[in-house]
């Protein structure tokens, strides 16, 4: 049984132990109070080790909501920077423009779009300018070129990928430049 690694230090005393071992091998006589945390450690450790962990649900990957879950996340950035690249929109207009570029697919929540957005605009892929809609201050977005630029390497990325599934799921082969 491997003893994990520790370092124990006694209140009053300078003395490491670099391990519960260490703590054992010293007589009890010199460092009685050491000598017996070191043990209740040990004992306390042995149990831990036997105790199962309790484990997160079994993820059904033949469940189809796990792979749309997983696409939806996937490909928001994408859709994201795709709409902004259309046109200058406020966040609003983002996700209902994403919404209707992919027939309901994506639909980015609030909580989800404006953390992305945020990331977007302090990476310099879009940049931030308000204007006053109906008495309202909005943010509106705009895509600078180095988020063009994202946008037709991710277009490129999720191309290839569509074609690697397609051919997958034809069982035309496996390609080199596939997943």
């Amino acid at each position: 049984m491997e003893i994990p690694r520790l370092i124990i230090y006694w209140p009053g005393t300078a003395w490491p132990f670099n391990c519960v071992a260490d703590a054992l091998y010293h007589p009890p006589i010199y460092y009685p109070l050491t000598y017996r945390l070191a043990l209740a450690m040990f004992s306390i450790m042995d149990t831990e080790q036997d105790t199962p962990k309790p484990s997160r649900p079994q993820t059904d990957y033949c469940d189809p909501d796990y792979w749309t879950g997983l696409i939806k996340m996937s490909m928001s950035k994408f859709f994201v920077l795709c709409v902004i690249n259309q046109k200058a929109r406020h966040g609003y207009e983002i996700t209902k423009a994403v919404e209707q570029t992919t027939n309901g697919c994506c639909a980015p929540t609030p909580g989800a779009l404006y953390p992305v957005l945020r990331e977007f605009e302090q990476g310099g892929y879009v940049t931030v300018s308000e204007t006053v809609v109906q008495g309202r201050t909005r943010k509106v977005y705009q895509i600078t070129d180095k988020g063009r630029e994202a946008f037709k390497t991710a277009a490129n990325v999720w191309m290839n990928i569509g074609q690697c599934i397609t051919a997958s799921a034809e069982g035309i082969g496996n390609d080199k430049d596939c997943c």
